[in-house]
């Protein structure tokens, strides 16, 4: 048992749950509180959350972690805190909400103004003053939604932030946007680190309404008297500007220097490069890192998520995940020459936004087993047509990847992912990556450490490595092409089947 009673609480506003953790002055996790929640889904490529849910899994969490806490003798000398990205959130003057709901980093409704701007710019000249190229993901489309289709909302708002600046806001009463989320915006120059009155002048935002941009490790404030009331945390705590929860997993587990790189395996499955500038690639992405450096990264939208639509389509959410692996165990490797394609809720990038998921190659001798396994390792696939295509952009081929994130528990999903990457895949000791960083932005902020890096090289050890299997990595890669030609060869009927939902939804109308 340590005994230092120094410790620090790390939140994570993610978009399955809030969980609060007690970590260590050495980043261990003491304890972890987590209130669960859904995503509201009106219609297809739709995806909302309501804020004051943000809020109250907060409150409930912090409530049991400082009870802790106290009975343990510990002293909470600061919150940080790192939140899914790219939801967008619309207050007033007072702090208020002037929209019940925020549209998540999945929401697709944005289409249309991402075509728009497709349309009308010359895409190469924006790379180098976004660092990103359009897509619906990004808060800059959601404002423009937003503006055009809730006007009653926008005229009210004062200030736009993301989710965990929401909590902050709650937390201190103090306003902003940390870089890594505002590098993610397509509203920040990547030169400069402020926001760019190019882009708000040719999308008709208002730049007024943006917060200060301040970085991860710097203290927006304390927590105040209302705030300690519903959490249990001192009045006075020192909170942090915090991050993404992305970057901040990727500081959480040691990648945090150009050439490092990540998958992060939650919801979403991403692939990262960690550079010290923007690369500049119309199918590459790219974030602000907390220690000051660029990921380039390439994102499957529907990676864990997969995993949870077949337990819950299968099996109703009665088997656990432990189950459904250990059936997925029994399908031989290939799942039989069954192909999954797991674009669930469409994708990021390109003109193929509106994809759809798929079975290939279903016959009667397939059974849930291999229906599972398939899942799997169609997820491996789809990031591993994205790593190709950073690999080629980057002139890099990273032999290890560090694994982080929920996929980084399932041994069958790791070794399948090694496989199919053909790479060795390290997996931190501690796996609540996104916690580790926020203990090492606070160990930052509170003094405790001289640098972020730093930190992070003293709080993050590697507990194994996972090799590809030279016979499962030969299998996989006599399908991979067959996957890449599918992918490719159903992008031609998705534009049908909106048309096909479309006429179904008007038939339905009374």
């Amino acid at each position: 048992m340590e005994t230092n009673s120094y410790c620090t609480i790390a939140l994570d506003i993610g978009t399955g749950s809030t969980r609060a953790a007690l970590m260590s002055s050495q980043g261990r996790v003491l304890k972890v509180a987590a209130c669960e929640y859904d995503q509201i889904v009106p219609r297809y490529g739709w995806s909302e959350q309501r804020p004051e849910q943000w809020w109250a899994a907060t409150c409930e969490t912090l409530k049991t972690i400082t009870a802790h806490a106290r009975a343990d003798g510990r002293r909470i000398e600061a919150v940080a805190a790192c939140g899914q990205m790219h939801g967008t959130v619309l207050i007033d003057d007072d702090g208020l909400l002037t929209r019940e709901s925020a549209l998540l980093w999945n929401d697709k409704r944005t289409l249309d103004h991402v075509k728009a701007f497709e349309a009308s710019e010359r895409l190469t000249d924006w790379l180098p003053a976004t660092a990103n190229p359009p897509t619906p993901a990004w808060p800059a489309f959601k404002l423009q939604w937003l503006r055009d289709n809730d006007p009653e909302a926008w005229t009210r708002t004062t200030c736009v932030l993301m989710p965990k600046d929401y909590v902050n806001l709650r937390l201190t009463g103090e306003r902003c946007m940390d870089w890594t989320d505002a590098a993610c915006s397509f509203l920040m120059n990547p030169v400069t680190g402020q926001w760019s009155d190019q882009v708000f002048d040719a999308l008709e935002l208002n730049r007024d309404s943006m917060p200060a941009i301040r970085l991860p490790t710097e203290i927006l404030g304390h927590v105040n008297a209302e705030a300690a009331s519903l959490t249990g945390l001192m009045q006075g705590t020192p909170v942090l500007v915090g991050g993404g929860d992305y970057p901040v997993a990727l500081l959480g587990s040691g990648v945090c220097r150009p050439g490092l790189a990540s998958e992060v395996a939650g919801t979403s499955s991403i692939i990262t490069l960690v550079a010290e500038k923007p690369v500049l690639h119309p199918e590459i992405c790219n974030v602000g890192t907390p220690e000051g450096n660029w990921g380039a990264f390439v994102l499957l939208e529907s990676g864990g998520d997969a995993a949870r639509w077949a337990r819950r389509t299968f099996h109703d959410n009665e088997l656990s995940y432990t189950q459904i692996m250990a059936r997925a165990e029994t399908a031989a490797v290939g799942s039989d020459a069954l192909f999954f394609l797991p674009y669930l809720v469409g994708e990021r990038l390109g003109s193929h936004r509106n994809s759809r998921a798929q079975f290939f190659g279903l016959s009667a001798g397939h059974g849930l087993a291999e229906l599972h396994r398939a899942v799997l390792e169609g997820v491996g696939f789809a990031v591993n047509h994205h790593l190709q295509i950073m690999e080629q952009a980057t002139g890099t081929r990273p032999e290890t990847l560090i694994a982080s994130g929920g996929g980084a528990k399932a041994d069958l999903w790791l070794s399948i992912k090694s496989a199919i990457y053909d790479k060795t895949i390290l997996i931190p000791e501690e796996p609540e990556c996104g916690l580790v960083g926020c203990a090492v932005l606070a160990a930052v902020a509170t003094g405790a450490a001289t640098d972020v890096s730093a930190a992070a090289a003293s709080m993050v050890s590697y507990a194994r490595e996972v090799k590809p299997d030279p016979y499962w990595a030969a299998h996989y890669q006599r399908m991979q092409p067959l996957f890449d030609k599918l992918y490719v060869q159903s992008q031609g009927l998705y534009n049908d089947l909106d048309e096909l939902h479309s006429s179904d939804a008007m038939d339905a109308m009374p």
